[in-house]
């Protein structure tokens, strides 16, 4: 028996929902605190499976962890492990961002090719290319990245592209080299101003957080801290999608609206109504939503984790929509599933174009990732009948309380246990 979920369509989402600590921040706090001997506290933590799957990790790394509620409580020994293991690697992508921590803390990391979504190919190659210039030697030996420094030195690095993982690895090693290293080129991302800050907390000089540009002068040794987490854009703004596809209006707590700019203006150009406060927004729809185009580009870009979202809203639109993926390839394996919801929409290399219709119509569906599993329960909302929405492990990675939050904006949705008819 594995649990799916049931979406009979046609609510319209009202009320207010609240948005704890972001996924894609917290996994790489707590691989932060590898950097510090003693014990960092990390609050506002949500409560999804990647959370316990890095503790383990952190085990596996000779650390105490303690997951209570939404607080992560990390013990680090004066000597921490340097190889990670690979059972607890192989389940969580986020788990690579040790590398750059166990380095510098260790001079020496091995770690197993992680695992994750799969949503297209996520090479370490900028990430390893980093740590080289700051003095470390990367290779991959069986299935595993092994590093090894005599000593990190400060350099100046530009990335290709502004990786997220690989700016957080890269920096994170930085923190304790000697010398100043400037990344070029560096993700924005609010997740890692949220790293930055942590980091300056523990002790590391960092300037030029939230820009292209992250200048970090090495120090000796770092403390541990407190740290509360930022609020999570992305379960943000797909509460956002969800109150335009259904026609609803939903309030949404406990997450900085600017961060949301890019896709808040999307939804009022599909004809939303937005009240923007502080730490909170509300969306508003109150008839069938206009089409609009979307392009995926780092942050402050449209994220990709929300094409999923921007197609969902699209298939339901009064007009005919254009999606392009520039960040990774495999997103539009949604796109399938979507069809099978009756969705008008045809890929074409990095493009989608997906033309409206009045309403979907249900069917099993099947999620590959966090981000389509959540799509395709949105569009499910729209569409006629039941739909079951399977391999829903995948959006408990990244969404706490997911159907009790639905339910509480109005959503018939139930998490149901039985056999998949595939």
């Amino acid at each position: 028996m594995v649990e799916h979920f049931a979406v009979r369509g046609g609510a319209r989402l009202v009320g207010a929902v609240d948005v704890v600590g972001a996924k894609n921040s917290v996994l790489k706090l707590m691989a932060a605190a590898l950097l510090a001997e003693g014990t960092t506290t990390i609050t506002n933590c949500p409560e999804i499976l990647d959370v316990p799957l890095m503790a383990d990790v952190l085990r596996s790394l000779g650390c105490t962890v303690e997951v209570d509620s939404g607080t992560v409580t990390i013990d680090v020994p004066a000597e921490p492990g340097a190889s990670a293991d690979y059972r607890s690697v192989s389940k969580l992508r986020a788990s690579v961002c040790v590398l750059g921590p166990l380095v510098a803390r260790c001079r020496r990391a091995v770690v197993p090719l992680p695992g994750g979504d799969a949503i297209g190919s996520r090479p370490l190659d900028m990430h390893a290319s980093g740590l080289r210039k700051l003095g470390a030697t990367t290779e991959i030996e069986h299935g595993r990245v092994v590093a090894h420094a005599e000593g990190l030195r400060g350099a100046q690095i530009w990335l290709d592209f502004p990786s997220v993982g690989a700016t957080e690895n890269i920096l994170m090693a930085a923190v304790l080299a000697e010398g100043t290293t400037v990344i070029d080129n560096a993700a924005r991302e609010p997740e890692i101003v949220d790293l930055c800050t942590m980091l300056q907390q523990m002790g590391a000089k960092i300037e030029g957080s939230g820009s292209s540009t992250l200048t970090v002068h090495g120090v000796t040794g770092l403390q541990p801290t407190e740290h509360r987490v930022i609020g999570d854009r992305i379960v943000g703004a797909t509460w956002a999608f969800a109150a335009a596809m259904t026609r609803g209006e939903v309030t949404v707590r406990g997450v900085d609206p600017h961060h949301l700019d890019l896709v808040l203006d999307k939804l009022r150009s599909a004809g939303a109504r937005t009240d923007i406060g502080v730490e909170e927004f509300t969306v508003t729809m109150d008839g069938r939503p206009r089409a609009v185009d979307f392009v995926t580009l780092p942050y402050p870009g449209f994220a990709t984790d929300l094409q999923p979202m921007a197609i969902a809203l699209s298939a339901v639109t009064d007009g005919t929509s254009m999606i392009t993926e520039n960040v990774f390839e495999s997103r539009f394996r949604f796109v399938d599933e979507m069809v099978r919801l009756g969705a008008d929409a045809r890929t074409d290399g990095h493009h989608a174009v997906v033309r409206g219709v009045e309403r979907l119509s249900s069917a099993p569906v099947w999620a590959s990732d966090i981000r389509a599993g959540a799509g395709l329960v949105l569009a499910g909302l729209c569409a006629d009948g039941v739909t079951e929405v399977w391999d829903v492990e995948h959006i408990d990675r990244g969404y706490p309380r997911f159907v009790e939050n639905l339910r509480g904006l109005g959503a018939d949705i139930s998490r149901v246990s039985a056999d998949p008819e595939r």
